[in-house]
């Protein structure tokens, strides 16, 4: 049991089964999964198509956060991203055009490829602190953003397009196959080569790990040069799921469901050691609590409040010292020998017969 407690999964999946006890009670056919058209339609599926992009933005924050960095500009590059995407597809004489689409969708990558790369050029290269280096572009990003729309909210109808969001393959959300698919491959790569290793040396110690050898700028620029890239393929997802481009309010608040991803999962702020499959389960968490919050009726006046609740109970299981007290009154419930009974007093029968 202790070994069960002290595992880094073990309060945020008891959240999560929390959580979709909850809903089952309020609505018995919450987990219920039909198929329509060859394709799954359900809460479930739900969750997993509003997960896409959260998944997407804290995975590459994990990898941010395990070099003791931040990035708080995500959400300013999911911006960016579906501005770009729909301005080229709306200039285009042939919105439906695949090559159209497939154009857009790689200017939009390139170019958060490259805000990537100023990221991890203010922070490797230039020693600027994470989170003014990210700050920089948080706020200007979404500027950039209005500069592309020409601050008008940009729509588009494009069937291609709109796959991305709301589409299916082999029954699953187009959505949810490309961000557990890149979750997949980021996950092989960092856990079945040295490449975690080495990120978790750079955010132990940066100084230790550059003297043995290790390429700490290479790797922090490229986790940087990552987090952009993920954030504009979620911008991407974002604008197709709505089939528009609002610089103002995309992606609004994203780094901070991703920095919330990132620290349920058990992956400290302080770098060093980091969980993807906590993410995955955090972010896991963050999609069901906002499907929660509509399914059991909470007034949108203290949703916030609500899930603020939500959150605060599951980090202060998470933290060390929660921890710690609870294996120590699980040791004292498992050592602690039980209660030795009173001898029962002989009836008044046996005293008079003796």
């Amino acid at each position: 049991m202790n070994n069960v407690l002290r595992h880094h999964l073990f309060w945020p999946v008891a959240a999560l089964v929390a959580l979709l006890v909850a809903n089952t009670v309020a609505r018995p056919s919450f987990l219920s999964i039909t198929i329509r058209d060859g394709h799954l339609f359900g809460a479930p599926v739900d969750i997993l198509r509003a997960t896409a992009p959260l998944l997407l933005v804290a995975l590459g924050m994990t990898l941010v956060i395990a070099t003791r960095g931040i990035d708080l500009s995500v959400g300013a590059v999911v911006a960016v991203s579906g501005a770009v995407a729909l301005s080229h597809i709306a200039s285009s004489p042939n919105p439906e055009s695949p090559v159209t689409v497939l154009t857009a969708i790689a200017m939009a990558l390139a170019l958060c490829l490259v805000l990537g790369v100023w990221n991890g050029f203010l922070v490797s290269v230039l020693g600027i602190q994470p989170i003014i280096a990210t700050l920089i572009l948080m706020t200007a990003g979404r500027g950039v953003a209005m500069l592309i729309t020409g601050g008008m909210i940009t729509t588009i109808n494009s069937a291609p397009f709109k796959v991305l969001g709301s589409g299916f393959w082999l029954g699953l959300p187009v959505a949810a196959v490309i961000a557990f698919g890149v979750f997949a491959v980021v996950a092989f790569v960092v856990r079945r080569t040295a490449l975690g290793m080495l990120l978790e040396a750079t955010g132990i110690n940066p100084a230790a790990s550059r003297l043995s050898g290790v390429r700490s700028k290479t790797l922090t620029w490229t986790v940087y040069t990552a987090s952009g890239l993920f954030a504009g393929l979620a911008g991407l997802l974002i604008s197709a799921d709505t089939m528009a481009a609002d610089a103002n309010n995309a992606g609004v608040f994203i780094e901070l469901d991703a920095i919330l991803a990132v620290v349920i999962g058990g992956t400290a702020l302080s770098g060093g050691k980091f969980n993807l499959s906590g993410t995955l389960v955090g972010a896991l968490v963050i999609a069901t609590l906002e499907r929660t919050v509509t399914v059991l009726g909470i007034s949108p006046l203290v949703t916030p409040l609500f899930m603020a609740l939500v959150v605060i109970v599951v980090t202060l299981l998470q933290s060390p010292r929660m921890r710690e007290r609870l294996t120590a009154a699980t040791r004292r419930q498992a050592v602690t020998p039980p209660e030795p009974q009173p001898a029962a007093r002989p009836d008044s029968t046996e005293v008079k017969a003796r």
